[in-house]
């Protein structure tokens, strides 16, 4: 389809079905322009490893004494506010649409936080929760952030083989790191040697990406990011 087509095409989606910011009302955007200037950005100091808050700029207490699969988590947002109400619409009301503005500030954050990696992996569903949902948040994601920052997504570099109940089920870290518990297998040879960054919507223990990673190091990854739009943040922990 030519440039002019699409234009027209976008045009009369938008004439027929306006699209309104999830903060004010406001038509003309999903997150309009004074709404994303309000977002809760999660800024330094952070802790160099996990991405939490932490006041020295340093590692926090837990990474000083664990070890584990990812190298760093990185998140654009603190999930509160108008960015949980976006990832909700996005991940459970079936607005696909959302995925190219959230994807907009996980990109430029991508660049001005100078992120590196080869391959963009979004966090993959288990078969049968991708047919129940029809499309994986993560995927559309990447996708997106892929189109600006140019590095290739790949979805079959692991497979999510337990069907666990969903995270936000969970009541505890300890919880969720069980239910995550070998959930993935690396799938490809491809991952050898390769800088892979993992992308998810929303992280909050880490728990899933921890797992993912480790499929990934299994199978010979050499540095993995997490990379998440959001991140919950539990004041007092």
């Amino acid at each position: 389809m030519t440039e002019w087509l699409k234009q027209i095409q976008n045009e009369v989606i938008d004439f027929f079905f306006p699209q309104v910011c999830i903060g004010c009302g406001k038509v003309g955007g999903f997150i309009c322009f004074d709404c994303s200037k309000k977002l809760s950005r999660l800024l330094p100091p952070l802790c160099k490893k996990c991405g939490r808050p932490e006041s020295s700029g340093a590692y926090c207490n837990e990474c000083w004494r664990n070890s584990n699969s990812l190298d760093t988590i990185r998140s654009v947002f603190i999930f509160e506010g108008v960015t949980r109400m976006a990832i909700h619409e996005f991940k459970y009301h079936n607005l696909r649409a959302l995925s190219h503005c959230l994807s907009g500030f996980m990109a430029q954050y991508f660049r001005e936080n100078q992120l590196v990696g080869d391959i963009l992996l979004p966090v993959p569903l288990h078969d049968r929760r991708l047919k129940e949902r029809g499309y994986n948040q993560s995927e559309l994601l990447a996708r997106e952030i892929s189109k600006v920052i140019a590095l290739p997504v790949k979805v079959n570099l692991v497979k999510r083989v337990k069907d666990n109940k969903p995270q936000a089920r969970t009541v505890s870290v300890k919880e969720r790191r069980i239910n995550m518990l070998n959930a993935f297998v690396c799938t490809s040879s491809e991952v050898y040697g390769k800088d892979i960054v993992i992308i998810d919507d929303v992280c909050t223990s880490g728990a899933t990406l921890e797992s993912c990673a480790g499929a990934l190091k299994a199978g010979g990854a050499r540095n993995i990011v997490g990379f998440t739009l959001a991140r919950e943040i539990f004041h007092g922990s």
